[in-house]
Protein backbone atom coordinates (compact mmCIF):
# COMPACT_ATOMS: atom_id res chain seq x y z
CA UNK A 1 0.00 0.00 0.00
CA UNK A 2 3.19 1.97 0.83
CA UNK A 3 3.94 1.66 -2.22
CA UNK A 4 0.55 2.35 -4.39
CA UNK A 5 0.49 6.14 -2.21
CA UNK A 6 4.01 6.78 -3.39
CA UNK A 7 2.88 6.45 -6.81
CA UNK A 8 -0.13 8.39 -7.05
CA UNK A 9 1.63 11.11 -4.88
CA UNK A 10 4.11 11.12 -7.32
CA UNK A 11 0.97 11.11 -10.01
CA UNK A 12 -0.09 14.70 -8.49
CA UNK A 13 3.13 16.29 -8.38
CA UNK A 14 3.66 15.39 -11.46
CA UNK A 15 0.28 16.34 -12.85
CA UNK A 16 1.13 20.05 -10.48
CA UNK A 17 4.18 20.56 -12.63
CA UNK A 18 2.84 19.92 -15.86
CA UNK A 19 -0.08 22.86 -14.97
CA UNK A 20 2.34 25.34 -13.30
CA UNK A 21 3.83 24.55 -16.69
CA UNK A 22 1.51 25.45 -19.12
CA UNK A 23 0.35 28.59 -16.78
CA UNK A 24 3.07 30.19 -17.02
CA UNK A 25 3.54 29.18 -21.28
CA UNK A 26 1.03 31.88 -22.92
CA UNK A 27 0.71 32.08 -26.65
CA UNK A 28 1.99 35.39 -27.89
CA UNK A 29 2.67 37.76 -31.41
CA UNK A 30 5.40 39.96 -32.05
CA UNK A 31 6.17 42.17 -34.98
CA UNK A 32 9.47 43.56 -35.77
CA UNK A 33 12.53 44.34 -37.71
CA UNK A 34 15.40 41.05 -37.89
CA UNK A 35 18.28 43.14 -35.93
CA UNK A 36 20.52 39.65 -35.34
CA UNK A 37 20.56 36.02 -36.80
CA UNK A 38 22.30 33.10 -35.30
CA UNK A 39 21.08 29.70 -36.05
CA UNK A 40 17.76 29.11 -35.74
CA UNK A 41 17.49 32.10 -33.31
CA UNK A 42 15.85 35.26 -34.33
CA UNK A 43 16.50 38.74 -32.11
CA UNK A 44 13.42 41.26 -33.81
CA UNK A 45 13.25 44.72 -32.60
CA UNK A 46 9.52 46.42 -32.52
CA UNK A 47 9.06 49.93 -33.10
CA UNK A 48 8.53 50.58 -29.30
CA UNK A 49 12.46 49.84 -29.32
CA UNK A 50 12.20 46.39 -27.13
CA UNK A 51 14.01 43.50 -28.52
CA UNK A 52 12.60 39.80 -28.62
CA UNK A 53 14.90 36.90 -29.01
CA UNK A 54 12.76 34.29 -30.97
CA UNK A 55 13.48 30.06 -30.87
CA UNK A 56 12.43 28.80 -34.45
CA UNK A 57 12.27 24.93 -34.19
CA UNK A 58 12.35 22.97 -37.26
CA UNK A 59 8.27 22.38 -36.84
CA UNK A 60 7.79 26.22 -37.51
CA UNK A 61 6.07 27.06 -40.48
CA UNK A 62 7.66 30.15 -42.38
CA UNK A 63 6.43 32.32 -44.92
CA UNK A 64 7.18 35.00 -47.26
CA UNK A 65 4.54 37.40 -48.07
CA UNK A 66 4.44 40.80 -50.09
CA UNK A 67 3.97 44.33 -48.38
CA UNK A 68 0.31 45.03 -48.22
CA UNK A 69 -1.06 41.64 -48.78
CA UNK A 70 -4.13 41.09 -46.68
CA UNK A 71 -4.04 37.17 -46.59
CA UNK A 72 -1.45 34.23 -46.85
CA UNK A 73 -3.18 32.82 -50.05
CA UNK A 74 -0.12 34.21 -52.23
CA UNK A 75 2.32 33.71 -49.28
CA UNK A 76 5.21 31.31 -50.23
CA UNK A 77 7.04 28.71 -47.91
CA UNK A 78 10.84 29.63 -46.99
CA UNK A 79 13.42 28.50 -44.65
CA UNK A 80 15.44 30.30 -41.77
CA UNK A 81 18.56 30.38 -43.42
CA UNK A 82 16.34 32.69 -45.76
CA UNK A 83 15.76 35.50 -43.49
CA UNK A 84 17.72 38.64 -43.57
CA UNK A 85 18.51 41.24 -40.76
CA UNK A 86 16.84 44.15 -41.87
CA UNK A 87 13.43 41.95 -43.05
CA UNK A 88 10.09 42.37 -41.27
CA UNK A 89 8.88 39.40 -39.71
CA UNK A 90 5.36 38.67 -37.35
CA UNK A 91 6.24 36.12 -35.18
CA UNK A 92 3.27 33.54 -33.85
CA UNK A 93 3.85 31.27 -30.80
CA UNK A 94 4.26 30.63 -26.79
CA UNK A 95 6.42 32.28 -24.57
CA UNK A 96 7.64 30.65 -21.59
CA UNK A 97 9.62 33.28 -18.91
CA UNK A 98 11.70 35.59 -21.48
CA UNK A 99 11.88 33.19 -24.59
CA UNK A 100 9.99 32.67 -27.53
CA UNK A 101 9.41 29.69 -29.61
CA UNK A 102 7.84 30.49 -32.84
CA UNK A 103 4.90 28.27 -34.27
CA UNK A 104 5.09 30.63 -37.59
CA UNK A 105 6.82 33.29 -38.86
CA UNK A 106 5.26 35.62 -41.71
CA UNK A 107 8.07 37.37 -43.08
CA UNK A 108 8.13 40.32 -45.40
CA UNK A 109 12.07 41.12 -47.41
CA UNK A 110 13.58 44.21 -46.58
CA UNK A 111 13.66 44.59 -50.46
CA UNK A 112 10.63 44.21 -51.01
CA UNK A 113 9.55 46.93 -48.52
CA UNK A 114 11.99 49.50 -49.43
CA UNK A 115 10.12 48.88 -52.95
CA UNK A 116 6.65 49.30 -51.42
CA UNK A 117 7.60 52.51 -49.46
CA UNK A 118 8.98 53.89 -52.92
CA UNK A 119 6.02 53.20 -54.84
CA UNK A 120 3.59 54.67 -52.29
CA UNK A 121 6.06 58.22 -51.92
CA UNK A 122 5.63 58.06 -56.02
CA UNK A 123 1.86 58.10 -55.62
CA UNK A 124 1.26 60.37 -52.89
CA UNK A 125 3.93 62.70 -54.88
CA UNK A 126 1.56 62.28 -57.98
CA UNK A 127 -1.51 62.77 -56.00
CA UNK A 128 -3.18 66.59 -54.67
CA UNK A 129 -3.07 68.40 -51.79
CA UNK A 130 -4.07 71.78 -50.19
CA UNK A 131 -5.68 73.13 -47.59
CA UNK A 132 -9.41 72.33 -47.39
CA UNK A 133 -11.92 75.20 -47.98
CA UNK A 134 -15.42 73.02 -47.96
CA UNK A 135 -16.54 69.33 -47.41
CA UNK A 136 -19.79 68.15 -48.60
CA UNK A 137 -21.25 64.64 -46.62
CA UNK A 138 -23.87 64.92 -49.39
CA UNK A 139 -21.56 65.03 -52.41
CA UNK A 140 -18.49 62.45 -50.55
CA UNK A 141 -16.09 65.15 -51.64
CA UNK A 142 -13.50 67.84 -49.93
CA UNK A 143 -12.29 71.24 -51.78
CA UNK A 144 -8.83 72.05 -50.77
CA UNK A 145 -6.77 75.22 -52.34
CA UNK A 146 -2.91 74.97 -53.03
CA UNK A 147 -1.00 77.63 -54.10
CA UNK A 148 -1.45 80.13 -55.61
CA UNK A 149 -4.93 79.75 -54.71
CA UNK A 150 -5.99 77.07 -57.39
CA UNK A 151 -8.87 74.51 -56.03
CA UNK A 152 -8.91 70.76 -56.63
CA UNK A 153 -12.43 69.20 -55.73
CA UNK A 154 -11.47 65.53 -54.62
CA UNK A 155 -14.18 63.07 -54.52
CA UNK A 156 -14.45 60.07 -51.61
CA UNK A 157 -16.06 56.50 -52.24
CA UNK A 158 -16.37 53.65 -49.91
CA UNK A 159 -13.62 52.46 -50.74
CA UNK A 160 -11.46 55.49 -50.24
CA UNK A 161 -8.74 54.65 -46.97
CA UNK A 162 -8.96 57.97 -45.05
CA UNK A 163 -6.70 58.61 -41.98
CA UNK A 164 -6.35 61.48 -39.25
CA UNK A 165 -2.89 62.50 -38.03
CA UNK A 166 -2.21 62.36 -34.07
CA UNK A 167 -2.06 65.80 -32.51
CA UNK A 168 1.22 65.25 -31.00
CA UNK A 169 3.14 63.14 -33.41
CA UNK A 170 4.83 63.60 -37.12
CA UNK A 171 5.02 60.49 -38.20
CA UNK A 172 2.35 59.09 -40.90
CA UNK A 173 2.26 55.51 -38.84
CA UNK A 174 0.53 57.29 -36.40
CA UNK A 175 -2.10 58.27 -38.03
CA UNK A 176 -5.44 56.80 -37.14
CA UNK A 177 -8.53 55.53 -39.37
CA UNK A 178 -10.80 58.92 -39.83
CA UNK A 179 -13.57 59.39 -42.02
CA UNK A 180 -14.89 62.05 -43.61
CA UNK A 181 -17.04 63.70 -41.36
CA UNK A 182 -13.24 63.93 -38.93
CA UNK A 183 -12.21 66.25 -41.95
CA UNK A 184 -12.58 70.56 -41.07
CA UNK A 185 -12.42 73.78 -42.90
CA UNK A 186 -8.68 74.41 -42.64
CA UNK A 187 -7.20 71.06 -42.18
CA UNK A 188 -4.27 70.02 -44.15
CA UNK A 189 -4.92 67.36 -46.61
CA UNK A 190 -2.90 64.82 -49.12
CA UNK A 191 -4.58 62.66 -51.11
CA UNK A 192 -3.53 59.92 -54.03
CA UNK A 193 -5.78 58.46 -56.60
CA UNK A 194 -6.75 59.18 -59.89
CA UNK A 195 -6.79 62.59 -61.75
CA UNK A 196 -9.59 62.93 -63.79
CA UNK A 197 -9.59 65.46 -67.39
CA UNK A 198 -11.89 67.89 -65.48
CA UNK A 199 -9.42 68.59 -63.03
CA UNK A 200 -11.73 66.24 -60.31
CA UNK A 201 -9.77 63.77 -57.95
CA UNK A 202 -11.22 60.14 -57.11
CA UNK A 203 -9.31 59.32 -54.01
CA UNK A 204 -7.72 55.33 -53.11
CA UNK A 205 -6.44 57.15 -49.71
CA UNK A 206 -6.31 60.38 -47.44
CA UNK A 207 -4.67 61.75 -44.75
CA UNK A 208 -5.35 65.09 -43.13
CA UNK A 209 -4.44 66.80 -40.23
CA UNK A 210 -4.70 70.20 -38.42
CA UNK A 211 -0.87 71.70 -38.01
CA UNK A 212 0.21 74.77 -36.35
CA UNK A 213 2.45 77.49 -39.18
CA UNK A 214 4.74 79.75 -37.10
CA UNK A 215 7.18 82.40 -38.37
CA UNK A 216 9.17 84.54 -36.57
CA UNK A 217 12.20 85.63 -34.79
CA UNK A 218 13.90 82.91 -32.17
CA UNK A 219 13.81 84.44 -28.60
CA UNK A 220 15.67 81.72 -26.75
CA UNK A 221 17.00 78.27 -27.56
CA UNK A 222 17.39 75.45 -24.53
CA UNK A 223 19.91 72.34 -26.29
CA UNK A 224 18.77 70.55 -22.86
CA UNK A 225 14.90 70.37 -23.14
CA UNK A 226 15.33 70.37 -27.16
CA UNK A 227 12.84 73.56 -28.09
CA UNK A 228 13.26 76.77 -29.35
CA UNK A 229 11.10 79.93 -28.63
CA UNK A 230 9.79 81.58 -31.46
CA UNK A 231 8.08 85.18 -31.55
CA UNK A 232 4.84 84.22 -33.45
CA UNK A 233 4.25 87.57 -36.17
CA UNK A 234 1.47 84.44 -37.39
CA UNK A 235 -0.07 84.12 -33.52
CA UNK A 236 0.83 87.41 -32.41
CA UNK A 237 2.26 85.88 -29.29
CA UNK A 238 5.32 83.82 -28.14
CA UNK A 239 5.34 79.95 -28.57
CA UNK A 240 7.56 77.23 -27.42
CA UNK A 241 7.81 74.51 -30.07
CA UNK A 242 10.09 70.89 -29.39
CA UNK A 243 12.99 70.17 -32.14
CA UNK A 244 12.72 66.17 -32.04
CA UNK A 245 14.85 63.06 -34.52
CA UNK A 246 12.56 63.39 -37.05
CA UNK A 247 11.99 67.11 -37.23
CA UNK A 248 13.51 68.61 -40.88
CA UNK A 249 15.39 71.57 -40.68
CA UNK A 250 17.37 73.37 -42.84
CA UNK A 251 18.74 76.48 -43.72
CA UNK A 252 18.13 78.99 -47.39
CA UNK A 253 20.96 80.72 -48.96
CA UNK A 254 20.71 84.15 -49.17
CA UNK A 255 20.06 84.61 -52.66
CA UNK A 256 17.45 81.47 -52.94
CA UNK A 257 15.54 83.10 -49.82
CA UNK A 258 15.88 86.88 -51.86
CA UNK A 259 14.15 84.92 -54.77
CA UNK A 260 11.65 82.92 -52.59
CA UNK A 261 10.31 86.96 -51.00
CA UNK A 262 9.66 87.87 -54.53
CA UNK A 263 7.25 85.16 -54.79
CA UNK A 264 5.88 85.81 -51.20
CA UNK A 265 5.71 89.82 -52.07
CA UNK A 266 4.30 89.12 -55.44
CA UNK A 267 1.80 86.48 -53.72
CA UNK A 268 0.59 88.80 -50.45
CA UNK A 269 0.29 92.02 -53.02
CA UNK A 270 -2.56 89.76 -54.96
CA UNK A 271 -4.62 88.56 -51.77
CA UNK A 272 -2.90 85.31 -51.15
CA UNK A 273 -4.93 85.04 -48.36
CA UNK A 274 -8.59 85.46 -49.74
CA UNK A 275 -7.15 82.32 -51.99
CA UNK A 276 -7.20 80.70 -48.76
CA UNK A 277 -3.63 80.91 -47.86
CA UNK A 278 -3.79 82.97 -44.49
CA UNK A 279 -3.22 82.60 -40.72
CA UNK A 280 -6.05 80.90 -40.07
CA UNK A 281 -5.86 78.40 -42.68
CA UNK A 282 -2.90 76.18 -42.11
CA UNK A 283 -0.47 75.60 -45.30
CA UNK A 284 -1.00 72.09 -47.28
CA UNK A 285 0.55 68.87 -46.36
CA UNK A 286 2.60 67.33 -49.20
CA UNK A 287 4.89 64.34 -50.33
CA UNK A 288 8.82 63.80 -49.26
CA UNK A 289 9.00 64.76 -53.27
CA UNK A 290 5.27 66.75 -53.93
CA UNK A 291 4.95 70.06 -54.85
CA UNK A 292 4.48 73.15 -52.55
CA UNK A 293 1.35 73.79 -54.40
CA UNK A 294 -0.10 70.25 -53.91
CA UNK A 295 0.55 69.64 -57.46
CA UNK A 296 3.11 66.44 -58.47
CA UNK A 297 7.04 67.46 -58.59
CA UNK A 298 8.75 66.25 -61.81
CA UNK A 299 11.29 68.06 -64.16
CA UNK A 300 11.13 71.69 -64.75
CA UNK A 301 8.48 72.38 -61.54
CA UNK A 302 12.01 73.50 -59.25
CA UNK A 303 12.25 77.40 -60.86
CA UNK A 304 10.25 80.47 -60.85
CA UNK A 305 9.83 80.34 -64.89
CA UNK A 306 6.61 80.22 -66.88
CA UNK A 307 3.83 81.29 -64.52
CA UNK A 308 4.03 77.91 -62.44
CA UNK A 309 4.38 77.84 -58.25
CA UNK A 310 8.08 76.96 -57.54
CA UNK A 311 8.70 73.62 -56.15
CA UNK A 312 9.82 74.70 -52.27
CA UNK A 313 9.90 70.85 -51.27
CA UNK A 314 12.85 70.29 -54.08
CA UNK A 315 13.88 73.46 -53.27
CA UNK A 316 14.08 72.84 -49.69
CA UNK A 317 16.02 69.07 -49.97
CA UNK A 318 18.57 70.82 -51.50
CA UNK A 319 19.51 73.54 -49.01
CA UNK A 320 22.05 72.50 -45.67
CA UNK A 321 20.64 70.68 -43.23
CA UNK A 322 20.83 72.54 -39.82
CA UNK A 323 20.60 71.11 -36.24
CA UNK A 324 19.19 72.73 -32.62
CA UNK A 325 22.94 73.89 -32.04
CA UNK A 326 22.97 75.87 -35.29
CA UNK A 327 19.72 78.04 -33.95
CA UNK A 328 20.61 81.45 -32.50
CA UNK A 329 18.54 83.80 -30.53
CA UNK A 330 17.71 86.78 -33.25
CA UNK A 331 17.65 84.19 -35.78
CA UNK A 332 14.54 84.39 -38.35
CA UNK A 333 12.49 80.84 -38.69
CA UNK A 334 9.29 79.51 -40.37
CA UNK A 335 8.01 76.27 -39.19
CA UNK A 336 5.20 74.01 -39.26
CA UNK A 337 4.24 71.98 -36.45
CA UNK A 338 2.19 69.74 -34.90
CA UNK A 339 -0.99 70.95 -32.43
CA UNK A 340 0.74 69.97 -29.43
CA UNK A 341 -1.17 69.15 -26.13
CA UNK A 342 -1.78 70.33 -22.71
CA UNK A 343 1.02 68.17 -21.29
CA UNK A 344 3.32 68.30 -24.64
CA UNK A 345 4.95 71.05 -26.86
CA UNK A 346 4.13 71.58 -30.20
CA UNK A 347 6.63 69.28 -32.06
CA UNK A 348 8.26 70.44 -35.21
CA UNK A 349 7.98 69.20 -38.35
CA UNK A 350 9.77 71.49 -40.81
CA UNK A 351 12.20 73.98 -39.95
CA UNK A 352 13.61 76.73 -42.33
CA UNK A 353 16.03 78.96 -40.96
CA UNK A 354 17.73 82.33 -43.15
CA UNK A 355 13.96 83.78 -43.89
CA UNK A 356 14.52 86.96 -43.13
CA UNK A 357 14.01 88.02 -46.53
CA UNK A 358 11.09 86.33 -46.90
CA UNK A 359 9.59 87.87 -43.41
CA UNK A 360 10.44 91.04 -44.75
CA UNK A 361 8.91 90.81 -48.16
CA UNK A 362 4.99 89.32 -46.23
CA UNK A 363 5.15 91.19 -42.79
CA UNK A 364 2.05 89.31 -42.01
CA UNK A 365 3.78 85.90 -42.45
CA UNK A 366 1.09 84.21 -44.36
CA UNK A 367 2.26 84.16 -46.99
CA UNK A 368 5.49 83.01 -45.83
CA UNK A 369 4.09 80.25 -43.87
CA UNK A 370 2.00 78.86 -46.54
CA UNK A 371 5.02 78.23 -48.40
CA UNK A 372 5.96 75.65 -45.65
CA UNK A 373 3.56 73.19 -46.80
CA UNK A 374 5.60 69.86 -47.14
CA UNK A 375 6.07 67.60 -44.61
CA UNK A 376 7.35 64.08 -44.60
CA UNK A 377 5.01 61.49 -45.65
CA UNK A 378 6.60 58.48 -45.40
CA UNK A 379 5.14 55.31 -44.12
CA UNK A 380 6.76 53.71 -42.02
CA UNK A 381 7.33 49.76 -42.75
CA UNK A 382 4.62 47.73 -43.78
CA UNK A 383 3.17 45.51 -41.24
CA UNK A 384 2.59 41.42 -42.27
Amino acid sequence: MGAVKLAIRCALLCSICAAVTLAQTTTTRAIGTVTAISGNSITIKADTGAETVVSVPESARVLRTQPGQRDLATATPIEVKDVQVGDRILVQGTQSGGQVQATRLIVMARGDIAQRQQQEQQAWARGTGGIVTAVDPAASTVTVASMPGTNVVIQVTPKTVIRRYSPTSVKFSDAQPSSLGEIQKGDQLRARGTRGADGSFAADEIVSGSFRNVAGLITATDSSAGTITVNDVLGKRSVTVKISSDSQMRKLPPMMAQMIARVAHTQAGQGGEAAGVGASNPAPPAGATAGANGAPAGPGRGGFGGGRAPDFQQMLNRTPAVTLADLQKGDAVMLVATQGAAEAAPTVITLVAGVEPILTAAPSGSAAAALLSSWNMSAAPSEP
